[in-house]
């Protein structure tokens, strides 16, 4: 079995939140539009942890998600049978709604995530999480 690995997701709540999430039991995570952002989710696996964080409203990780199937071609993409492979879906499942909420001036603040790519790179919707990183962040939506 491979290592797990960790990632953050955003999302826009007003267009899938957490709360949406966790109604459907296991959603799609589509309409990515970066490169490397999809080059991300090529990159999951099944079981890999994934936070969901809430950008535009919110700006907070509220949530733990666990990638329920790997990538495939994203029904959303226009024209996805002509390029099929260009942007990808993952599935993702509700795991545990975090304790507290970490919110980005949070995480801005913590010197063990000075490298973190979402803070490096805002844009980036997907990102890859070191463990030290995951750690972090999932230690302080625990303190309180």
């Amino acid at each position: 079995m491979s290592k797990i690995r960790y990632w953050l997701m955003k999302s826009e709540p007003d267009a899938y939140s957490w709360d949406d999430l966790v109604a459907e039991g296991e959603g799609r995570w589509d309409g990515v539009r970066n490169a490397q952002a999809a080059n991300f989710m090529r990159e999951m696996s099944v079981g890999d942890r994934v936070l969901f964080y809430h950008s535009i409203t919110g700006k907070e990780a509220v949530g733990i998600m666990e990638v329920s199937k790997p990538a495939y071609p994203d029904p959303t993409a226009e024209q996805p049978d002509k390029w099929p492979d260009k942007w990808v879906a993952v599935s993702v499942r509700p795991v545990t709604k975090l304790k507290r909420p970490v919110t980005l001036a949070q995480m801005k603040a913590d010197d063990r995530l000075s490298e973190m790519k979402m803070l490096r790179q805002s844009r980036l919707s997907v990102c890859p999480l070191t463990t030290r990183e995951w750690q972090a962040v999932t230690a302080m939506a625990e303190q309180g």
